[in-house]
């Protein structure tokens, strides 16, 4: 019997209390970089009102975190491929966390805006990271499924966020200042993940930290039962010519996959931060009241979670690239929905299947992304594919204000399906990966 590589080795073993334990830990921080992301939309709506706030500040409130984020991302990928996944993620929880803490004491414009590019800098670097190391542990044919339940984490965060923006934020003047206050939870958190993940045994092995790697690997033999061979097949030698870089990722055999990734990260950015930033000031400007619109997007919220439960399912019985393109076309079905929708009952249905097909698809897009790319490259990959899709989100929320004095709704949520449909295109050209190992090397399967 042919020796057994420490991937293969991973791969063959069911799913571990270990396991388990390091999809709810990084799952944990995922969730609280939700209920930041969450946070925004609430307090824009209150801002608006108790600074006076005109539509194309307020914009920028909910836009420039996504520049923070588009810049962590590219930056934190890259730095996970050269000093570790554990490490960036447990640094980024920090960061992130801190600032909003700080983000509670903003005393002007200038200086929230601040706070919010550091937010965003820490929770772009964070989020591509954490599903790397994740997919890097998961076994091959469960691997989709896991990183889609480590997507659905987010689900949770945003519920809380929507919680805290509906009990929390309008109870007193200074209520958005103790929703940044909670928001600073992920500080206190890095340390926990600081020691309780493992390192990715793929990142150890591209260093040659092979007695490390061996280590963790038994740990997670011995949780399953599954004795350690008494031969390790010698790590697949990994060509770094290329450089771990953005020049990397457009090599010949990687360039297609890179299009379509951006592609999709680009479309379903530009509609989901679009929409969700924006949804509860549009719900105040159609005439609900503040606390009312608070309510409805709760509701909202809620249809995520049935939402990543269905793309987990399919995610293993269809394959990544039709389950994120009928998720996407749902989108975009849901968006046109939503545009036409006259009354609350209308608002709430359509409002709920965007949310059910939106955060499906991000599911899948989290679970295809790091499969794309080989390990050498995988989180450099994941980030810059992220920070390119934060340049989307930067641009929706800017944008909202002069769709909507151009069309209205209609206009916006228009504009919203034809990203969606971009975002399609792209996930058609993506590979298939569905129960295949991770390529270990630096070329193309």
């Amino acid at each position: 019997m042919l020796p057994l590589s420490r991937a293969e080795r991973l791969d063959r073993l069911p799913f571990t209390r270990l396991h388990r334990r390091l999809l709810v830990v990084a799952g944990a921080g995922w969730a609280m970089d939700a209920m930041d992301v969450g946070l925004i939309s609430f307090i824009m709506a209150t801002l608006a009102k108790q600074w006076g706030l005109d539509g194309g500040t307020a914009a920028w409130i909910g836009s420039v975190g996504f520049v923070g984020m588009a810049i962590g991302a590219s930056l934190g990928g890259s730095v996970a491929d050269r000093v570790g996944r554990r490490f960036v993620f447990a640094a980024t929880l920090l960061v992130y966390g801190l600032a909003t803490g700080a983000a509670a004491f903003s005393w002007s414009v200038a200086s929230l805006l601040v706070f919010r590019f550091l937010i965003g800098f820490g929770l772009g670097a964070e989020l591509p990271v954490a599903s790397t190391l994740v997919s890097e542990f998961a076994p091959s044919r469960i691997r989709g499924r896991i990183v889609v339940l480590l997507e659905a984490f987010w689900a949770f965060g945003w519920i809380l966020a929507a919680l805290i923006g509906t009990y929390v934020i309008p109870r007193s003047e200074n209520g958005w200042r103790w929703a940044f206050a909670l928001g600073a939870l992920p500080a206190l958190y890095s340390g926990v993940v600081r020691r309780a993940l493992p390192e990715s045994v793929r990142f150890l092995e591209t260093q040659g930290r092979v007695d490390e790697a061996e280590a963790v690997v038994r740990r997670f033999e011995a949780e399953a039962g599954v004795a350690a061979p008494d031969r390790v097949a010698a790590p697949q030698p990994v060509d770094q010519s290329a450089g771990v870089g953005l020049g990397g990722l457009w090599r010949a055999g990687l360039a297609r996959r890179t299009l379509a990734l951006w592609m999709v990260w680009f479309g379903i950015n530009f509609a989901y931060y679009g929409a969700f930033i924006w949804i509860p000031t549009l719900l105040t400007q159609r005439g609900f009241s503040l606390v009312k619109s608070f309510e409805y997007t709760l509701i909202i919220t809620l249809a995520q979670l049935p939402g990543y439960a269905v793309s987990a399912y399919l995610i293993e019985k269809w394959g990544r690239r039709p389950t994120l393109a009928a998720f996407l076309a749902g989108s975009a079905g849901a968006a046109l929905l939503f545009a036409r929708a006259d009354g609350a009952t209308a608002v709430l249905v359509a409002g709920c299947l965007l949310s059910f097909f939106n955060l499906g698809a991000w599911g899948a897009v989290y679970a295809a992304t790091p499969e794309v790319y080989p390990t050498a490259v995988r989180a450099t990959g994941a980030g810059w594919a992220a920070g390119f899709g934060r340049i989307a989100s930067i641009l929706a929320p800017l944008c909202v204000p002069p769709l909507m004095a151009a069309g209205g709704t209609q206009a916006v949520f228009g504009t919203f399906a034809a990203f969606f449909g971009l975002a399609i295109i792209g996930a058609l050209l993506l590979p298939e990966w569905r129960g295949r190992q991770l390529d270990e090397g630096l070329a193309p399967a």
